[in-house]
C-alpha cells in the first residue's frame, strides 16, 4: 500500500520550478480534509491501482518510517519490517527488495 505524507513541494513551502511547469501546484493542507482531497487526487492523476492510506496531520507516520522523500517498505506476515528501503528515488534498490520479498512470501 502506499502512504500518503505531507506535502514534500508545497506551493506555499518548498517549490520546484518542475511542480509548477508541470501543473502540480498544491498547498500544504492545513486539514484532514484538505489532505485526503490531494491525496485522492494524486492517486487518480497517477492512475495508482495500490491502495492507499493517508498520514494523518501530526504527521506521525511519517516520522515513524522515515517516510520521505520516498521509501520502500516490506512488512512480514507477523507484522514485523522485513525491509527497509534507502531513501529514494536514488535509493532504491528493486533487485534487493525483490529478493527480501520472495524470502518473506515462502510458506
Amino acid at each position: 500500500m502506499i502512504v500518503y505524507i505531507k506535502e514534500a513541494h508545497p506551493d506555499d513551502g518548498w517549490q520546484m520550478p518542475k511542480n509548477k511547469q508541470e501543473g502540480v501546484v498544491v498547498d500544504q493542507p492545513k486539514t484532514e480534509e484538505e489532505r485526503a482531497k490531494v491525496a485522492t487526487t494524486c492517486a487518480a492523476s497517477l492512475k495508482l491501482s495500490l491502495p492507499f492510506v493517508i498520514d494523518s496531520l501530526d504527521n506521525k507516520t511519517e516520522a515513524a518510517y522515515a517516510g520521505w522523500p520516498d521509501r520502500l517498505y516490506i512488512v512480514g506476515k507477523d507484522g514485523k519490517l522485513a525491509y527497509k528501503g534507502e531513501p529514494g528515488p536514488r535509493g532504491f534498490n528493486v533487485k534487493a527488495m525483490e529478493a527480501r520479498l520472495a524470502e518473506v512470501l515462502k510458506p
